[in-house]
């Protein structure tokens, strides 16, 4: 399931280096633990973390608050 043109690292935020557009573009899916996560805002494989955001609730630069979670991560390319 795990395609291998995938980074282990990504993010969504424009302002974190690892954010790829290019490949936000294609989509990319997260299963977590075996269970497809929708809300994911960063994740690592080799690490074994995701965040995902809290509600709609943001910080005060407009950034949403997020938590990290631990587990089995497994991107993949949706279409």
């Amino acid at each position: 399931m795990t395609d291998t043109a995938l980074p282990d690292r990504l993010s969504t935020n424009p302002k974190s280096p690892f954010y790829d557009e290019a490949l936000l573009q294609k989509g990319v899916g997260i299963k977590f633990d075996g269970e497809e996560k929708t809300n994911v805002e960063e994740y690592c494989v080799s690490e074994g973390w995701i965040r995902v955001a809290v509600g709609k609730t943001v910080d005060r630069k407009g950034n949403p608050l997020t938590i990290k979670l631990k587990g089995k991560v497994e991107p993949y390319l949706q279409k």
